[in-house]
């Protein structure tokens, strides 16, 4: 199950997927892990939505039970 999360949670759990970054890159920050690279939404004060995360997730390529597990 997803929840809503903040951007320093959300960089960390995608680091320990072992993608780097966050890089700066046009209107949207991305993390790379070789070949893959994912948009992730710039730092703001709020928790980022679990519908976004699940958008970034699916195009990642990412399983919900990796994420969890992250």
């Amino acid at each position: 199950m997803l929840k809503n999360i903040s951007f320093k949670h959300l960089v960390i759990k995608f680091k320990h997927l072992g993608f780097t970054g966050p890089y700066a890159g046009g209107k949207h920050l991305f993390m790379e892990k070789k070949s893959l690279k994912i948009h992730i939404p710039n730092l703001h004060k709020s928790d980022i939505s679990k519908s976004l995360i699940a958008e970034i997730l699916r195009q990642a390529g990412i399983s919900k039970d990796d994420w969890n597990n992250a």
